[in-house]
């Protein structure tokens, strides 16, 4: 295990002694919503990655910055919210845009469409940690690997949900694909989550932009011992984020049925994957789910779980080596089924 996730880890246990009751159970830094103020804006990135900005751009990550309000669907629920504006809610604003505000301000206003800082974490603390190559005139190429260590240790640890853990990532895709919102659904009639989200199928399509290994300069699949474990990552943010959302049901109806369901349904996926790839740490993450009880108002026990459950993920995505994930291969989606 790498410095940033040993350091993750403790920082997890260290707070889950020091939560005994209800509504101080922690959270995790990569996965809270993004702190507004700490948000810097795609252009703050776009000078060492022009081209994942330019494929961005041509995605409904980006694309729904300008259509989304103009939808009738999303100003029915919107009104059935009370909420006079898709942009200036901060229920929607949360998952569809990417907010940003002023030190001293109160209300984030929308910058863009789900975008860099979205799925990487608002950048402030950890973007000068991350663009240093180990002095002000070093590239990219001329970089040490023992920098580059110490260079996602520290970027990770300052907040960025950086691809070298897969999980941090995954964190990313569901915590707004599994909407963390019981009001939302109940009341605005939004959907409880995406159904059959599956993370290779939803990240390797319209918005895969991963041109770091030629240069910038070609859009590459991930290679398959890559994918193997992604799929994996999946499975487990899968079940962290259905738990996350079930911890939050009050009330018997559409949210807390379809999000036990969900967890239910992800926890059996998840003891199937077991079998064929027999993990330490997926047994310990199956472990922790064994007793847990899909009921109302069970927060605390919910919630826990799920905080174990992701420290015990990013430790999978930082050990595991894709090479001992072949039984995952047939499993693994075929290209036509990545989203388009």
């Amino acid at each position: 295990m790498n410095l940033a996730a040993r350091w993750i880890a403790a920082l997890v246990s260290a707070a889950l002694a020091a939560s005994a009751v209800r509504g101080e159970l922690p959270e995790d830094p990569h996965r809270l919503p993004l702190d507004p103020k700490q948000v810097l804006g795609h252009e703050a990135c776009e000078k060492c990655h022009a081209n994942e900005v330019a494929t961005w751009k041509k995605t409904p990550h980006s694309t729904t910055f300008l259509t989304l309000h103009q939808k009738k669907e999303a100003n029915d629920i919107a009104k059935k919210l009370g909420l006079s504006s898709i942009k200036r809610g901060q229920v929607c604003i949360e998952c569809h845009y990417t907010p940003q505000a002023s030190e001293d301000s109160t209300h984030a206003k929308a910058i863009s469409g789900v975008s860099c800082e979205s799925c990487h974490g608002a950048a402030q603390k950890w973007v000068k940690s991350h663009s240093d190559y180990g002095s002000p005139t070093a590239t990219k190429a001329q970089e040490t690997e023992a920098h580059k260590a110490e260079r996602i240790s520290d970027s990770i640890a300052a907040g960025m949900r950086n691809p070298h853990n897969l999980y941090l990532v995954a964190q990313s895709c569901f915590r707004c694909h599994t909407v963390p919102n019981e009001k939302l659904v109940n009341v605005g009639k939004h959907k409880a989550g995406t159904e059959n989200f599956e993370l290779v199928a939803w990240s390797q399509g319209l918005v895969r932009h991963n041109f770091m290994e030629s240069n910038g300069k070609v859009n590459r699949p991930l290679p398959e011992e890559r994918l193997r474990v992604l799929f994996v990552v999946g499975q487990i943010a899968d079940l962290e984020f259905s738990l996350r959302a079930t911890a939050e049901a009050t009330e018997k109806a559409t949210y807390g049925f379809t999000s036990a369901q969900r967890t239910d349904r992800a926890a059996k996926r998840l003891i199937e994957l077991q079998t064929k790839i027999n993990n330490p740490v997926v047994a310990e993450i199956l472990v922790a789910y064994k007793d847990v009880k899909l009921k109302l108002n069970n927060l605390e026990q919910l919630l826990g779980c799920a905080v174990k459950i992701a420290a015990l993920g990013e430790q999978f995505a930082d050990e595991v080596n894709g090479k001992d994930l072949t039984a995952v291969q047939p499993l693994l989606p075929a290209e036509d089924k990545y989203k388009k």
